[in-house]
């Protein structure tokens, strides 16, 4: 896993001031400045919607909130180097990007709509020279702070910067009881790279307007194959959210024999290195937590192993016999799962209800990998964080663009 040091770039001293004292106007207006750069800028690029944003999250506002959350965490590092730098968050960022292709040549076009937005919403008597110069250079820093780091991802997975899609045929596809829809991926040209337990690549279909859309999913099968395996949950739509239009067209849609554009692996959940490990997870989240176990079953077996996972029921926790058969596989492994249909309740290890870590054991060495929607993750967050388990041994995955998580 690429590493991210402490950034060597630093504000100078007159733009950390005026940065620390419009920090607060800045944020009071986050919103309003990020949802105009986006219209600014899919009117000036509208490609850029059509063929690498993902149009769910725009509609439901959550990019929009990523990019404020995280250029107001790098900003307020930036005025307060004691303050943790946000590694974890950077490494995300760097990763997704990798993952859709992102290069150097893209940050100007957001550096131009960014800083128009800016001044349309708080006016050119706000924003002066000094002030623009200041929040440029905070820009800039953490661009380039990301520029690095995705070019060395690409160095690391064998690729120029940005050639990360292949031309890849479906070799297999399962229908899992859940829902969900496993397909299995082989490259037409060169072999995808190796990949590690937890990464996922990007895959890209069009769409029957035309549009290229672009979704990560999580890779179930172990590290060492030249097939990948990934697991694709249709997503139905509700009051508050659109349905998952990709997801729900790949399900409806490829069969065996079809070609789909996928990219080379990223992600940068840490592989386990033999000390317990903790698995928690909900609903399609389960996916990385399915590679993890692959992972280990054919690597590290003797591995301690507590697996937790929360769902509807036992009819839609996606890879249920799988995870089991992984477990019967590693002797120093249990599972408990918690139902809120609770028709199952009372058979071994199955619970009723919301998941909980009320009387779950978690050893003291443990490495933690947490993985499911914002609620699920927020609330098994403030567990840990209850119980005194440190930040950098809980590893998660976010299935959304919620940055702010991690902080």
């Amino acid at each position: 896993m690429t590493a991210i040091a402490a950034a060597s770039l630093e504000l100078e001293p007159q733009h950390a001031e005026i940065v620390s004292a419009t920090l607060p106007l800045i944020g009071a207006h986050i919103d309003e400045i990020t949802t105009e750069f986006y219209r600014r800028m899919f009117t000036n690029h509208p490609e850029l919607l059509r063929n690498l944003f993902n149009r769910g999250n725009q509609a439901q506002g959550a990019q929009q909130r990523a990019l404020a959350a995280s250029i107001a965490t790098f900003a307020t590092h930036l005025v307060d180097p004691d303050l943790p730098h946000p590694a974890e968050l950077l490494s995300r960022i760097g990763h997704k990007h990798a993952s859709l292709g992102v290069t150097a040549d893209q940050y100007p076009i957001v550096h131009e709509n960014l800083f128009a937005a800016i001044v349309a919403v708080l006016g050119a008597d706000t924003v002066t020279d000094d002030v623009a110069a200041a929040w440029d250079r905070v820009y800039w820093i953490m661009a380039q702070t990301l520029i690095d780091l995705e070019h060395a991802l690409y160095e690391d997975a064998g690729v120029a910067d940005g050639d990360v899609f292949r031309r890849a045929r479906v070799v297999a596809r399962v229908d899992d009881p859940s829902g969900a829809v496993l397909l299995t991926v082989r490259s037409t040209g060169a072999a995808f790279p190796k990949f590690r337990p937890g990464q996922y690549v990007s895959v890209g279909v069009v769409m029957p307007d035309g549009a290229r859309q672009l979704r990560q999913y999580s890779l179930i099968n172990a590290p060492g194959s030249e097939d990948l395996t990934f697991a694709v949950k249709p997503v139905a739509g509700t009051d508050t959210q659109p349905a998952g239009e990709v997801s729900t067209w790949i399900a409806a849609n490829v069969c065996v024999g079809d070609l789909l554009d996928v990219t080379v692996p990223f992600g940068d959940l840490p592989a386990p290195d033999g000390r317990p490990v903790v698995l928690i997870s909900a609903g399609i989240g389960i996916t990385p937590m399915i590679g993890i176990l692959e992972y280990l079953a054919a690597e590290k077996p003797q591995t301690a192993v507590r697996v937790l996972h929360a769902d509807r029921g036992d009819a839609t926790h996606p890879l249920r016999e799988r995870q089991r058969e992984l477990l019967a596989q590693l002797p120093n492994g249990t599972l408990d799962v918690w139902y809120e249909d609770g028709v199952t309740a009372g058979l071994p290890g199955v619970h009723a209800g919301l998941l909980t870590l009320d009387g779950i054991e978690v050893p003291a060495d443990a490495e933690i990998y947490l993985c499911g929607n914002n609620g699920f993750v927020q609330a098994v967050r403030g567990q840990l964080i209850d119980r005194g388990v440190p930040a950098a041994r809980v590893h998660s995955e976010l299935f959304s663009p919620n940055d702010w998580l991690l902080g």
